[in-house]
């Protein structure tokens, strides 16, 4: 079994063909085939089900689907580690959430760079359960994210805690309003939110993603609970405003690691994320205080 193996299943599987999977690899029908066949021979199972229309995974093709992304993550990850240039002495790839990414993590990405110019970084975007699966398969080094997933395996810390603060369009408008747009900032922030608000009805529009939410109500006008750190600039440039006598929420952030790793730079990073996160808790301390909204 090698990478083409892998690959060339994948590309079977995603586009239900063994000629289209050709297509999209640049090689023949006949090379998709030998390549599968070689493959099933190898596991000793039917991955596909060929018929006129089409290849179609079997029960264990469907089985071995999540086994073949993992192999061919972790296949990536050694090749960009092992292909690392000279100048480097480590690479380490660093997962989060989109909303920590907003304002915050370039910075933070930035600052460590600057401490640390000989190691690699490698930056994703991803969910609690993407994240974590790929802290457990060791494709990621480092979660960042609002609601970790336990496991024997990792490490979970606590890193700070956001502010959520409810912002609209119109502050003139009272609330709520039929174009709030629910985030879901996850269970913390949902049992929050049924407190302060136990008689609001589901609202029209519900989102995964912050920066989604902003984008809906700044486009077509409404409001949303966001991240202070995020709200301050809109607020400043007066895109948003601040509903009044409107609650508070804490978001916490967490660090997830592997408890065991091999990566000798590893600790280093986690010590920057921790001088870091210290100084947002700072920030976020001083906005709020200073009434930014």
């Amino acid at each position: 079994m090698d990478i083409e193996q892998i690959r060339t299943f994948l590309s079977v599987a995603a586009n239900g063909s063994f000629q289209e999977a050709a297509n999209r690899l640049y090689v023949t029908q006949s090379t998709v085939s030998t390549r599968i066949q070689r493959l099933e021979s190898y596991l000793r199972v039917s991955l596909f089900v060929r018929n006129r229309s089409g290849a179609h995974l079997t029960q264990q093709g469907h089985r071995f689907m999540r086994h073949a992304k993992s192999l061919l993550l972790t296949l990536e990850q050694a090749r960009h580690d092992i292909g690392l240039p000279t100048r480097f002495r480590a690479s380490i790839t660093v997962g989060a959430r989109i909303a920590l990414w907003e304002e915050m993590l370039p910075h933070w990405i930035g600052e460590i760079h600057k401490q640390m110019p000989d190691v690699s970084l490698r930056c994703d975007i991803g969910f609690e359960e993407d994240l974590t699966r790929r802290l457990i398969e060791g494709t990621i080094d480092i979660g960042l994210m609002y609601t970790p997933q336990h496991s024997p395996s990792v490490m979970i810390e606590h890193l700070f805690d956001e502010t959520l603060v409810l912002l609209t369009t119109d502050p003139t408008k009272p609330w709520p309003d039929d174009d709030y747009v629910y985030v879901d900032w996850g269970p913390a922030f949902y049992a929050q939110h049924c407190i302060s608000y136990p008689d609001l009805e589901r609202p029209a529009q519900v989102v995964n993603i912050g920066w989604l939410g902003i984008q809906l109500v700044i486009s077509n006008g409404g409001s949303c609970f966001l991240p202070l750190r995020i709200a301050e600039p809109l607020i400043r440039r007066q895109q948003l405003h601040w509903v009044p006598d409107s609650p508070q929420f804490k978001l916490p952030s967490y660090m997830v690691f592997p408890k065991d790793s091999d990566c000798n730079v590893l600790e280093q990073v986690l010590d920057n994320l921790r001088a870091l996160a210290r100084l947002e808790q700072q920030k976020n301390y001083d906005l709020d205080n200073a009434g930014a909204y």
